[in-house]
C-alpha cells in the first residue's frame, strides 16, 4: 500500500536496470511500497528441494523502502528454503507502469515459470498477466490487486482494515485533545487512484471519520512525498489552524506533512501512517507521528513463496478467500503506536532495539520502555 514512504535516499542508486536484470539469477536487494482472513493455501512444501526453474518477482516502487529492506529479502529466504534449486530474478519498476511492462515481457523472455507482481497500476498490468497467460506462466499478484480474471492468486492484506485503523487512531487523538468536530478538521494524504490498496484505504478511512462527525478539509491521492509535501504546504496556507490532523496513508506522506509542518512553523497534529518504516517508528516515538499500520513482510513473503512451490510442483493453490473471485490469501494489519514497538516490529525481528533507539532517539525510547 506502494501503497506505500519517501525516506528511501538510497533508493534511486539501487535502481535496477532491465539489463542488468537480465544476467541476474537469484539478484541481491539493489533496489527499493486490502476484509478478509489469513486463511493460507494449502499444500506442503515436501520435496521441493527437487523442483528447478527461475522465479520472477517484480516490485512497484523505490520510493516505498519496504520492498528492498524487507520484502525481497523475505521473499529470498523463504524460496531459498522451500525450493533451493529455482533461481530468482527480480526487478523494481520506480512507480512506472510501462517500464513493469517491459520487465515483464523480459522476465518471460527469459523463461520463468511463475511470476509475482505487485503492480503500479492494477488495470495496467493486465496486460502483463494477458502476456503471461499466452506464454502459460501463472501470475501471482502480491500485496494489491491486478484487475484480470486470469490472475492465478492473490496474496495482500486486509485495507480496509488499515484504513480503519488509521482513521480510528486519528478520530481518537483528536478526542483525547479536546479537539471537536466544529472546531476544524482533517487533509487527508491519500495513496495514488491507481492503487486499489489505497482505493480500500480510503474506504475505511471515510467510514470511520464520517461517523465521527469531523471533515475533510482537502484530499490528495499520490504516493508520491514530494507533491504531497507540496500539497500539505499548500492546505497549511489555506487552512491554517483549522488543520486537526494529516490522515497520512504511508510512513512517506506522514514525514511530508510534518516536514510541511516545520517549514510552516506549524504546530505538530495527529498524523498517521502505514509501512512501520524504521523513519516511521522513530517518527512516532518522537512525537512526530501519532501512529503506523504493521502488514508482516515476512509472512507476506511467506504465503506468496507458499504459493509459487505449489505451482511449480504443478498444483492449483486454492483458497476459502478470495478477492474478485480469484482466490487469495489477505492478512491482518496492525496498528503500531510508541506502546507497543516491542510487542510488533521488534518481537517479528523487523528493527533491533539498537537500530530504533540511535543517539538521536535514546531519550524518546526510554520514555517509551523501548529498551
Amino acid at each position: 500500500m506502494k501503497i506505500t514512504t519517501k525516506r528511501s535516499l538510497f533508493a534511486v542508486a539501487a535502481a535496477l536496470s532491465l539489463a542488468g536484470m537480465a544476467l541476474t539469477g537469484c539478484s541481491s536487494p539493489s533496489g527499493s511500497s486490502s476484509g478478509g482472513s489469513s486463511k493460507s493455501p494449502s499444500a506442503s512444501s515436501s520435496g521441493s528441494a527437487s523442483l528447478s526453474g527461475t522465479v520472477g518477482i517484480i516490485f512497484p516502487d523505490l520510493s516505498s523502502t519496504r520492498y528492498q529492506t524487507q520484502d525481497l529479502p523475505d521473499f529470498k529466504a523463504a524460496l531459498q528454503a522451500a525450493a533451493p534449486d529455482v533461481k530468482l530474478v527480480q526487478a523494481n519498476a520506480d512507480a512506472d507502469a510501462s517500464k513493469q511492462q517491459q520487465q515483464a515481457e523480459s522476465m518471460l523472455t527469459q523463461g520463468v515459470k511463475v511470476l509475482v507482481v505487485d503492480p503500479v497500476d492494477g488495470v495496467a498490468a493486465a496486460s502483463i498477466v494477458e502476456a503471461a497467460a499466452n506464454q502459460n506462466v501463472p501470475v501471482v499478484a502480491y500485496d494489491r490487486i491486478i484487475h484480470s480474471k486470469k490472475l492465478s492468486y492473490v496474496i495482500s492484506n486486509d485495507y480496509v482494515k488499515v484504513g480503519q485503523l488509521q482513521a480510528t487512531a486519528m478520530v481518537n487523538e483528536l478526542k483525547k485533545e479536546g479537539i471537536k468536530p466544529g472546531d476544524g478538521g482533517i487533509v487527508m494524504l491519500s495513496g495514488a487512484a491507481t492503487d486499489n490498496n489505497a482505493l480500500n484505504m480510503k474506504k475505511g478511512a471515510d467510514q470511520v471519520i464520517k461517523a465521527s462527525g469531523y471533515k475533510i478539509l482537502a484530499e490528495n491521492q499520490s504516493w508520491d512525498a514530494n507533491e504531497q509535501q507540496k500539497f500539505a504546504t499548500q492546505q497549511i496556507t489555506r487552512f491554517g489552524d483549522k488543520i486537526k490532523g494529516f490522515e497520512s496513508m504511508n510512513d512517506a506522506n506522514a514525514e511530508a506533512a510534518t516536514a510541511a509542518m516545520k517549514a510552516a512553523n506549524m504546530k505538530q497534529v495527529p498524523t498517521t501512517g502505514l509501512d512501520a518504516t524504521l523513519a516511521g517508528i522513530q517518527a512516532i516515538i518522537a512525537g512526530q507521528q501519532t501512529m503506523t499500520v504493521y502488514n508482516s513482510f515476512k509472512n507476506e513473503a511467506d504465503q506468496a513463496v507458499k504459493v509459487v512451490v505449489q505451482i511449480l510442483k504443478g498444483e492449483k493453490p486454492t483458497s476459502a478467500d478470495s478477492v474478485e473471485g480469484i482466490p487469495a490469501t489477505l492478512l491482518q494489519p496492525t496498528a503500531v503506536t510508541a506502546d507497543n514497538v516491542m510487542d510488533t516490529v521488534v518481537k517479528d525481528g523487523v528493527y533491533t532495539v539498537k537500530q530504533i533507539c540511535t543517539s538521536t532517539y535514546a531519550k524518546a525510547c526510554a520514555a517509551h520502555n523501548i529498551k
